[in-house]
């Protein structure tokens, strides 16, 4: 059981560690489904890994300091717990293989990013416009070493497509039901994954040169990422209530039942990040870089500049 009196995200599990997550989202799992059917999403938190690193044949390693393999797996985790808050809380689960489909939704949703091994120019970053449908292109060009079918293959890349900010949800799927929960949970997790994490202001500096690079216009200097968080918040609350149905509630009902925690620490985090933020912009008496210092900023960004 945590300890309530002041629960963060971070006492929970040590999302700097790729295997304490991927853990945390096995025994999410287990609690509703037959740990024989996580063998494919095993599978696929290997190819993950190698991919990001440069080591899956075909590809470079990840370049990208924003949409990085931790994002990844935040997003995941993220994803299994609202997947486990459903489950607890509806009068029917998730079927075993929707919640493969959507584990394996979200461990590709960001494969769009990572360049081939002949793709020498820039970064993955200018791809950023159309990341989503390179992600669906990876899953459907490896579905053989992924180990699913061509129809699976369809569902997983369906639900990446609600990884996109956009106004238009994709239609349904052979899912059925589960089609538009699965959906909602992926389009929800991707985004606490990323706003919850502690580095997510510093984070931002990244975003804004992977923006640049992809020639995402309105943004001509790192402050105006930070000041325009603020509006694209407002946006995101819409999104989340409105177009996703409000299932970041489904994440409190995990922590209150997996740890007696009766609040959703996502939303708590963001919270806090967003006052944070608040406060940032509106002290013009120092530099904002000296109030952003939970990563070395400096020494990462030179990825980018050179």
């Amino acid at each position: 059981m945590a300890n309530i009196s002041n629960p963060q995200l971070c006492t929970l599990v040590d999302h700097t560690s790729p295997e304490a997550v991927f853990e945390e989202v096995k025994e999410i799992f287990s609690y509703h489904y037959d740990l024989k059917t996580f063998q494919i999403v095993e599978r696929s938190f290997e190819i993950l890994k190698s991919l990001f690193k440069g080591e899956f044949d075909g590809y470079q390693k990840c370049n990208t300091e924003y949409h990085d393999l931790n994002h990844t797996l935040d997003a995941l985790l993220a994803s299994a717990r609202l997947m486990d808050g459903f489950n607890i809380s509806s009068e029917s689960i998730l079927s075993e293989e929707s919640a493969v489909a959507l584990l394996l939704a979200v461990t590709y949703h960001d494969s769009g990013y990572i360049q081939k091994s002949d793709d020498i120019d820039g970064t993955g970053a200018k791809y950023t416009k159309n990341h989503v449908e390179r992600s669906t292109i990876f899953v459907t060009a490896n579905k053989d070493k992924i180990g699913i079918t061509a129809l699976m293959s369809d569902v997983i890349s369906s639900l990446i497509r609600w990884t996109g900010l956009r106004s238009d949800m994709p239609g349904e799927s052979v899912m059925g039901k589960d089609y538009t929960i699965a959906g909602s949970i992926i389009g929800t997790a991707d985004l606490l994954g990323q706003m919850s994490d502690r580095a997510y202001l510093e984070k931002l500096l990244f975003l804004y040169y992977e923006f640049k690079e992809a020639g995402i216009e309105g943004f001509n200097t790192e402050f105006d990422i930070l000041r325009k968080t603020l509006s694209f918040y407002s946006t995101t609350q819409d999104r989340l209530d409105r177009q996703l149905g409000k299932v970041y509630d489904l994440a409190k009902v995990h922590f209150n039942k997996r740890f007696g925690i009766p609040f959703n620490l996502y939303m708590e985090a963001i919270d806090k990040q967003m006052q944070y933020l608040k406060k940032v912009i509106d002290d013009e008496s120092v530099n904002f870089r000296h109030k952003l210092k939970r990563m070395d900023i400096e020494t990462i960004e030179q990825h980018y500049l050179y």
